[in-house]
């Protein structure tokens, strides 16, 4: 009994040294390979040991097609009205024992929940899919637009960009959720995409079977060879305001004391531009005001920038700056933050 068990365990290490040779991965053995596993028997007759006898088994490892899709990053992102080629990262794995070729499609939503706690009301627009050709990680001139991710190894992944342009005349927190879904598909050759997949029915055969082995993603079923995740934009928009006051100086009678806006007075202008609270910065605010032709622009007072306003009263805090030409007040506001107000101040002279 001791040298049978003996024998048994040889025969033991053989068989596992035969399946170590077999390539495996975190997705499992790869479809396809034949495994094989042999049994030895030893025994004698009497005292004499007898030619040992043997049987092996061979089958085939089937294929498990599996695809997850994940949102890169755990916020929404943050676009401006107007914005092109605003980008929603995404990573393609191929969990699969196999390689495989991906569809690739990009959905809008039409209202509901989006990725982020948030709810959709507007479609992006120019919906195209580019993936990370040069594995930097970020979209940029370097990468492809697909269709398809072609001969995509088992446990490999790809990042994958949804682009897109955002309409003019958003708001602040309206959302456009979209939805990227990979469908595994047969590997064809290589640069073009391979047919699609059909799950094995009935019993298990000799050959190699497939069977769909995926989770339901968020807008397609459990075991369908594919996969979906979604994101979205959130519109950070900036909404300014603009108001206009004036006020008279003085007056060739009274002066500064109780003028009035007769001829000859010198009238203040106070341009206002606000920006609401809780949306983005406003740069490069340009304002362009064409003055009346019965009044004249006063160079020695000039123009004051980039003032702040106290209540409804514009204080002249502001910087020297602006330009005045062809009858026309013109100046640029570098930044004007969200909840935050600011001036440009000019006077005038009454014909």
């Amino acid at each position: 009994m001791k040298r049978v068990s003996h024998w048994l365990g040889a025969a033991s290490i053989l068989v596992l040294s035969g399946l170590a040779a077999t390539p495996a991965s975190a997705s499992g053995v790869t479809a396809g390979s034949t495994i094989t596993n042999t049994v030895t028997v030893n025994y004698n007759v009497g005292t004499v040991a007898q030619t040992a006898i043997s049987a092996s088994d061979t089958f085939t490892v089937d294929r498990k097609v599996n695809v997850t899709v994940t949102e890169v990053g755990s916020t929404t992102t943050s676009v401006s009205p107007g914005q092109l080629a605003a980008v929603e990262a995404f990573t393609v794995t191929n969990l699969s024992n196999a390689t495989l070729d991906l569809a690739l499609t990009a959905a809008q939503q039409t209202g509901g929940a989006g990725a982020h706690s948030n709810t959709d009301n507007f479609d992006v627009t120019n919906v195209r899919i580019y993936v990370d050709t040069n594995g930097n990680g970020s979209y940029d001139a370097g990468d492809t637009l697909v269709t398809y991710l072609d001969e995509l190894g088992a446990d490999a992944s790809k990042t994958v960009f949804i682009v897109s342009d955002i309409p003019l005349g958003r708001a602040t927190g309206d959302v456009a959720a979209v939805t990227l879904t990979a469908t595994g598909r047969e590997a064809g050759t290589s640069g073009s995409m391979g047919i699609a997949l059909v799950q094995t029915a009935g019993a298990n055969t000799s050959g190699m079977d497939t069977v769909f082995a995926d989770g339901a993603g968020a807008t397609d079923a459990a075991r369908d060879a594919a996969f979906s995740a979604k994101g979205d934009y959130t519109v950070l928009a900036a909404a300014l305001t603009v108001t206009k006051v004036s006020s008279v100086i003085s007056d060739p009678f009274n002066g500064t004391t109780n003028p009035k806006m007769i001829p000859g007075s010198v009238v203040q202008y106070c341009i206002t531009v606000k920006n609401a609270a809780g949306g983005a910065s406003a740069s490069g605010v340009a304002i362009s005001d064409l003055l009346p032709t019965t009044t004249t622009y006063q160079s020695a007072f000039g123009i004051l920038l980039n003032g702040t306003v106290t209540g409804t009263t514009c204080n002249l805090d502001g910087t020297a700056g602006g330009a005045y030409a062809s009858g026309t007040v013109s100046a640029t506001i570098p930044t004007v933050v969200a909840g935050d107000s600011r001036t440009v101040v000019f006077r005038v002279t009454v014909n």
